[in-house]
């Protein structure tokens, strides 16, 4: 104390003061840096060299506001009483990994079998056909959903899309992330309840992580004995998919409290899975109609009238309902409640078409 009464005769302060004025400027500031530099060096070592991360940035969304929508799919400054508002396209969202959390687009591309990564991948079970036998000699995978109750952490799963990047400073041909096309980074929630009190403290100031994560090639090697192709069941229908063998850690399924053994699939192009139902034919489309790990369909649409008519007869118990409870691909704005449930075909433009200068090409979707 004596010591600081020294420091600072001139400012004549008391020596409570003098220790605040002390943190205020030299300690706060150097905390500040140095967790900075922490997060720094976190966020460096989850990013896959050479490459860079496809959606959105993180904390942007086009659907900040989609509560300030009413029944007719406008925003209260969109109402025009004079004209037909136009509908538009409010966002783009796909799920590369099934009943797992979306990436967010500005733009994207179309495919045969919808957006570009969507419900590329699934999460699998392997059950044994004979209760009885446990050894694992005679079984199958089984992919899980959201609609299984024990799964229902999918939706807590977050995955990141990282492509190759010539642009990169770290961008090299040898890369095994660029070898492979680009990385899928695979993020969940850490486990707190098994946790130190010290450790959840260092969660919740932000100082250690709150997810674990791993990663996975896009494409991987057909040739390498780690990405088998073995049959899996959606829906009690059998396909062929990738299986990537080793790369899902023993934590994931703890996770999902999974009791079997768990296993991460992609989609095989040579073994697609055909829409059928309502879906166009080969003869309308002139292509077989393919849907990767899609429920029935290849692509989904929701309108915000149809989710701000159903947030008022849900409200009571849902405050908040959010379109993306429906995992759509597409989010329409200036279409009124249900509208789109007797569309049979539309077709996307761009907005410049509206001035005349569009080139009329676009995206049919039936």
């Amino acid at each position: 104390m004596l010591f600081l009464r020294g420091m600072m005769p001139r400012l004549n302060l008391p020596v409570p003061v003098a220790i605040a004025l002390l943190y205020i400027l030299f300690v706060f500031p150097v905390m500040g840096m140095a967790y900075y530099e922490l997060k720094s060096r976190r966020a460096r070592a989850r990013t896959p060299k050479g490459c860079r991360k496809l959606g959105l940035h993180d904390g942007h969304s086009n659907l900040h506001d989609e509560h300030e929508y009413s029944t007719d799919g406008l925003k209260p400054g969109q109402k025009n009483n004079n004209e037909k508002p136009t509908p538009r396209i409010k966002a783009l969202i796909a799920y590369p990994i099934k009943s797992c959390r979306g990436i967010e687009f500005n733009f994207t591309h179309f495919k045969d079998s919808g957006l570009a990564w969507d419900r590329r991948f699934c999460f699998a079970e392997y059950t044994t056909d004979n209760d009885d036998n446990d050894d694992g000699s005679s079984g199958h995978w089984d992919a899980k959903t959201l609609r299984n109750g024990t799964y229902s952490r999918l939706a807590l799963i977050r995955p990141e899309i990282w492509l190759p990047d010539p642009s990169s400073p770290t961008y090299d041909k040898r890369l095994h992330s660029v070898k492979s096309d680009g990385v899928l980074l695979i993020f969940y929630p850490r486990d707190t309840s098994r946790l130190p009190p010290w450790t959840r403290l260092g969660i919740q100031l932000g100082l250690l992580e709150s997810e674990e994560w791993f990663s996975i090639p896009l494409n991987p090697p057909a040739d390498s004995s780690e990405y088998p192709l073995e049959e899996l069941r959606l829906f009690s229908i059998p396909t062929r998919a990738t299986r990537y063998s080793t790369h899902v850690p023993a934590a994931l399924a703890e996770f999902l409290g999974s009791k079997k053994p768990l296993g991460l699939f992609r989609v095989h192009p040579e073994h697609v899975r055909v829409a059928v139902g309502n879906a166009p034919s080969e003869r309308e489309l002139g292509y077989v109609p393919d849907k990767a790990f899609s429920d029935e369909y290849l692509l989904q649409m929701q309108s915000m009238g149809s989710l701000r008519e159903m947030h008022g007869r849900t409200k009571y118990a849902i405050p908040q309902l959010s379109v993306r409870r429906f995992r759509p691909n597409v989010v329409l704005e200036g279409v009124g409640a249900y509208e789109e449930d007797a569309w049979k075909m539309i077709r996307f433009v761009s907005s410049e078409k509206e001035d005349g200068d569009g080139d009329g090409e676009g995206v049919d979707v039936h």
